[in-house]
């Protein structure tokens, strides 16, 4: 297994990385979230705000203004889904100019104190995956049908893929922005949490080097979940058009 060198941290801090946080109504989470990251890695943020009715985006434009500049915000018209906001994100960091681009929930499901570890692994691997499914990795009061429906479509879209990855619905990800810049983001279609699976299978299918590093995932605590059964039906029917995509 291939080691990082001892001032690999160093050189990390200097090179320009990005969390890319999608908020939709998140007003009691993004504020903390924002802190946590900030203080976690030397990364800058740029939120995706969906139009947030609830007045997050509002609270995202103080943000900009208290932590310039490293937080930035891009308001879009609508909620379009997490794709849709991950793809308009990843243009902007690519031009931008950002080496690392890492995506992360708002709702502190995905732990801030990892960022600096998907960031070392990311001198290594070309994708590096915040992964519940691998030794080390777990739930944190996390109702059982949720781990059930969780497992059940990492296994049904890794077997139908033919792919090894044990965590590939998961959205904690960090890029180089070498494997982005080569993927179809135009191409890219899925609106929810199919976008995970597809961006991740993209990768592997251009040959880069993917790796699972675990993680704790936490329940939000404040909030509404985002998943709903339209998502989960949208993965049970295009996972296997995707594989058909794949083999042409």
């Amino acid at each position: 297994m291939e080691t990082l060198e001892p001032n690999m941290s160093k050189e990390i801090a200097r090179r320009r990385s990005v969390v890319l946080l999608p908020t939709y109504n998140e007003k009691e989470n993004v504020e903390n979230i924002v802190a946590a990251i900030l203080e976690a890695a030397p990364v800058d943020i740029w939120i995706l705000d969906d139009n947030s009715p609830d007045g997050t985006g509002a609270i995202a434009d103080q943000l900009v203004e208290k932590h310039a500049p490293r937080v930035r915000v891009e308001h879009r018209a609508k909620k379009e889904g997490l794709g849709p906001a991950y793809i308009a994100g990843f243009k902007l960091a690519l031009a931008a100019g950002y080496e690392r681009i890492l995506e992360m929930d708002a709702d502190f499901s995905h732990p801030p104190e990892e960022i600096q570890s998907l960031l070392e692994k990311a001198e290594v691997y070309d994708l590096v995956l915040g992964s519940r499914w691998v030794p080390g990795g777990g739930t944190e009061n996390w109702p059982a049908h949720r781990q059930f429906i969780s497992q059940a479509g990492s296994f049904y879209a890794r077997t139908i893929l033919g792919v090894g990855i044990k965590d590939i619905t998961g959205g904690f990800k960090c890029f180089r922005r070498e494997v982005l810049e080569t993927l179809d983001l135009d191409g890219i279609v899925s609106a929810g949490y199919m976008f995970q699976i597809e961006v991740t299978y993209q990768a592997l299918q251009k040959g880069f080097k993917v790796h699972e590093s675990p993680i704790t995932f936490v329940e939000r605590r404040i909030g509404k979940s985002k998943m709903s059964r339209s998502i989960v039906l949208e993965a049970i029917l295009k996972v296997p058009l995707l594989r058909l995509k794949g083999k042409r």
